[in-house]
């Protein structure tokens, strides 16, 4: 932990100073555009290879089985949209100075006040995922430490780490320690990827044997359990998450931190190379079925670590470990450094007095530690609060795409018409999930909900009233650099 804030630190080294901006909020929170192909790809790699893939992924394993593989399946696909959305998203900031979704939105529609909004509601949506990275990186580190770390412990020692590099280095330091992580992750599930099957069944063919004379429906949709995980379940949550992850503010931070749009190509090509460690911990789980049988409810999470942590002498379990932990201060470090961006640059900078760039980069700093702070306290106190808000946070993050990718294309999306949708659609997934209704027919309720989204705000925006907006084209919408060229 000493070493991961000592890289963050380190990082920033000689990108201060006046000259040029060098220590200004794009510096911070972008990485000054400055990040070249091979740190994208091991930040936006570190954004989705989360502590879920070492905890989650496994209990999803082990519980279901095949309905897992949603997240390789929707990972890939977002990849493909980004190589057409990120270099479009990328030169549109670039052009006008942005930071983040917050700042498009109120450019493209000419309303701080919506920028403001969006601020506020992707917060709302990315806080439960702060918490889950704080108790992620918790279950870890006592885990492998035989319980002498207890989890209260654990968790500020999460909090504590990634907020320490975080307010200093921003996103450059953030991709600096996600190469320490990736070469750990890399290692550690490639060691574990022999090691179980060879340990526990005498290798691949053994365990596969197993599994289909044992356990067939783990092999197949809907998997154990049923709970509407089927084939349509499956298809709308890929398509949906493929959607929504390239406007995600942790991606869109990634996008904008690039040196150009052709780093960005290429990072989409490498991307889905990353995806194949995901199949590791998917199918530990799995395996975990035999050898640690009976596990339930959030200890079913624990999957992987209980199948290594009395076979493995405890170093080799402590960096397994660490790549875990690590797996959860990095997509938490982007996770609160885009809220801070976002409610700094968008929220605070309509207080009089509070829009100059170093200020909003103090206000951004300041709510980076705030963010961390109230995530660490409803940890310790109400965690069930963001346990909750977390069943919406991806599919009410879905119902800003026809705002921001819709509207930076299509001139006719009209503020009545994109905020209409939005309200729509959030309200729609709020009432699906918190009533129980989540697959609907067979069907992502976000995606149901992301349907209502879109016909709304199309028949307002056909039928509505039209806006008068002087601003040429090439000042609203955005488009590929590849097409429309430089500057």
């Amino acid at each position: 932990m000493v070493a991961t804030v000592a890289l963050g630190l380190f990082a920033v080294r000689g990108r201060g100073g006046s000259g040029g901006g060098g220590g200004g909020l794009a510096e911070w929170s972008v990485g000054g555009r400055s990040l070249g192909t091979v740190f994208i790809w091991v930040l936006m790699a570190g954004e989705g290879y989360t502590s879920f893939s070492y905890l989650g992924a496994a209990g999803w394993g082990y519980n279901y089985g095949a309905p897992v593989m949603y997240v390789v399946a929707y990972m890939s696909c977002g990849y493909a949209v980004g190589y057409v959305v990120g270099p479009m998203l990328w030169d549109y900031a670039r052009r006008h100075g942005l930071v983040g979704i917050s700042d498009m939105v109120a450019h493209r529609y000419g309303r701080p006040w919506l920028g403001a909004a969006v601020a506020v509601l992707a917060s709302v949506f990315l806080l439960p995922y702060i918490q889950l990275q704080i108790t992620g990186m918790g279950v870890v580190v006592s885990t492998v430490t035989y319980g002498a770390v207890s989890l209260e412990w654990a968790y500020f020692m999460a909090f504590a780490v990634t907020t320490g590099f975080v307010v200093v280095s921003g996103l450059r330091g953030s991709a600096w320690v996600s190469v320490l992580k990736d070469v750990l992750v890399i290692g550690t599930l490639g060691f574990l990827a022999v090691y179980v099957p060879v340990h526990y069944f005498g290798g691949y063919g053994a365990l596969f044997g197993r599994l289909v004379a044992e356990r067939p429906e783990w092999l197949t949709l809907p998997g154990h359990g049923g709970g509407g995980l089927g084939m349509g379940w499956f298809a709308s949550t890929s398509v949906l998450n493929a959607l929504t992850v390239v406007i995600f503010p942790t991606t869109v931070a990634g996008y904008l931190g690039a040196r150009s749009a052709d780093a960005l190509r290429r990072n989409a090509i490498l991307l889905p190379a990353y995806n194949v460690l995901l199949f590791v911990p998917m199918l530990l789980g799995m395996a975990a079925l035999f050898v640690v049988p009976g596990l339930t409810g959030a200890g079913s999470n624990l999957a992987l670590f209980k199948l290594v942590v009395d076979s493995l002498p405890a170093w080799a379990l402590g960096l397994i470990g660490v790549a875990a932990a690590l797996s959860s201060i990095v997509p938490m470090a982007v996770f609160m450094l885009v809220i801070g961006t976002m409610r700094g640059r968008s929220v605070l900078s309509l207080v009089p007095g509070w829009s100059a760039g170093e200020r909003q980069k103090l206000a951004s700093q300041v709510v980076v530690v705030v963010a961390g702070a109230l995530a660490l306290v409803m940890t310790y106190t109400v965690p069930n609060t963001l346990v909750r808000l977390s069943l919406i946070s991806y599919e009410g993050m879905a119902q800003l795409v026809p705002m921001l990718l819709l509207g930076l294309v299509w001139r006719r999306m009209t503020l009545v018409a994109a905020v209409s949708g939005l309200v729509v659609g959030v309200a729609a997934v709020c009432a699906f999930v918190f009533t129980g209704n989540d697959p609907v027919w067979g069907v992502n309720a976000g995606m149901v909900a992301l349907g209502m989204n879109l016909a709304v705000a199309l028949a307002v925006a056909w039928g509505g009233p039209r806006e008068a907006d002087g601003r040429p084209d090439a000042e609203v919408l955005a488009a590929d650099p590849l097409v429309s060229g430089p500057g």
